[in-house]
């Protein structure tokens, strides 16, 4: 039986749909990246918010329409386990967040024409360490998932429900594995869990992700490092000494603060500190970082004046790069039963207020650059053969690219400098200097 994957989400995610394809491949599964080529789809779902679990629902109904048998992975599967196969009768297996190495059985399963379900209630993520992943996407980037997990309640979060407690990787699997993506070409690692600044507490008894950024830095042929999702309160001098000085390091913190109001962060149960002097001591610290953050607009209870707060704070703070996203309310979160949710109205106003001001920071930001050299690596080309790059102040997906033109040839994943001539709000204009 050809078996293919659906993968919705985020990069997490991502690592886990290589995972099971590793998994299925190591047990001599045929596995195509063509859905009219399998028998049996693979939809791994998201479920963080309402819109994404739509979205992986419409797969799911689309595969099942086009005859395939189905399976659900992913927080789906484990935030809706019984309402799933109650809703949608015609599913051939389910398998939660934690329950990977089930897979194969399910598939076993579905060769005796038998439906099965492998979600344990409380998840405990075991990171498949035998398994090389069958990469989707291959190119100059790869992410390397350093824990699973988390151990925060943020007030609008179903995570922890979903994934549990944080389980950090030890340090020398990690390094195999980027060692392993550098022979493959990779040129530029992206470090992703949950919170990233968490990593190693678990096991080692401490903060480690000094440590890893070290024992990484020293792998020969890698160009790039880059951590993303860290905790502003796990800030730590020793992790921003490290992102500091060590040369593969990008200068790059991305660190979702979510708002500015200390009656807000405090309902969000999320660190209430002074977030200028975080930035500063940043700034200050890692001479030309950019700084990336998420913020949410329209939490229950949110002020006129308490929005207003956080549109100063942005406003003084001047972000390099920000994400802002209206509240949404989902179940078994502590948010949910709050009163003063705000109107769905209200909240967009809001959120583009927010970005308004956010591109014009961006604009004049970008503008700042023109005329200086930027290191960037190269990603692909358009059809009209300009050089599609990347900055090392923007991450892959999420943030700007940069436009380049050369004289010469250059290959997806090669670290070049490009003298940027011109920007607009989110990406940059250049040529490659020769």
């Amino acid at each position: 039986m050809k078996i293919s994957l659906i993968n919705h989400g985020c990069a997490k995610n991502l690592v886990d749909a290589e995972l099971m394809l590793g998994i299925l491949v190591k047990e001599g599964y045929q596995v195509t990246l063509d859905d009219n080529d399998a028998e049996i789809v693979i939809v791994n779902t998201c479920s963080f918010i309402h819109d994404a679990e739509k979205e992986s629902v419409q797969s799911i109904l689309e595969m099942i329409e086009a005859g395939k048998k189905v399976v659900v992975t992913g927080c789906l599967s484990q935030k809706h386990n019984q309402e799933l196969k109650e809703a949608i009768p015609e599913l051939a297996g389910m398998i939660g967040t934690a329950n990977l190495n089930d897979l194969v059985k399910v598939i076993k399963d579905i060769e005796k024409e038998k439906f099965s379900s492998y979600i344990d209630e409380k998840p405990k993520y075991t990171y498949p360490e035998d398994v090389e992943r069958q990469q989707i996407t291959m190119g100059a980037s790869s992410y390397i998932k350093i824990g699973e997990g988390c151990n925060y309640k943020c007030g609008y979060c179903v995570i922890p429900n979903l994934r549990g407690k944080y389980v950090s990787r030890p340090i020398e699997n990690i390094v195999n594995e980027a060692k392993s993506l550098v022979k493959k070409g990779v040129t530029e690692i992206i470090l992703i869990a949950q919170d990233t600044s968490s990593y190693g507490i678990d096991l080692y008894g401490k903060q480690a992700l000094p440590k890893l950024l070290e024992e990484l830095n020293k792998i020969e042929n890698l160009s790039w490092i880059r951590i993303m999702y860290a905790y502003p309160s796990q800030m730590t001098d020793e992790l921003i000494d490290a992102i500091a000085k060590l040369d593969k390091v990008v200068k790059y913190v991305d660190i979702p603060l979510q708002h500015s109001h200390p009656r807000v962060l405090e309902s969000m149960r999320r660190p209430v500190m002074d977030y200028r002097e975080l930035i500063n001591k940043l700034r200050n610290k890692i001479p030309g970082v950019s700084v990336r953050t998420s913020l949410v607009v329209g939490y229950p209870g949110e002020s006129e004046e308490e929005f207003e707060h956080l549109y100063n704070f942005v406003k003084d703070v001047r972000f390099d790069r920000m994400g802002a996203f209206e509240y949404s309310k989902e179940k078994n979160t502590y948010s949910y039963p709050l009163k003063g949710h705000l109107p769905a109205k209200v909240k967009k106003e809001r959120r583009n207020k927010l970005m308004e001001l956010q591109q014009q920071i961006s604009l004049e930001n970008n503008q700042s650059r023109v005329g200086k050299t930027l290191k960037c690596i190269v990603e692909g080309y358009t059809d009209e053969g300009v050089i599609i790059m990347r900055s090392e102040y923007d991450a892959p997906e999420i943030d700007g690219v940069v436009y380049a033109r050369s004289t010469r040839q250059v290959v997806p994943g090669d670290i070049e400098d490009v003298k940027i001539t011109k920007a607009d709000e989110y990406d940059l204009f250049g040529e490659i200097i020769d």
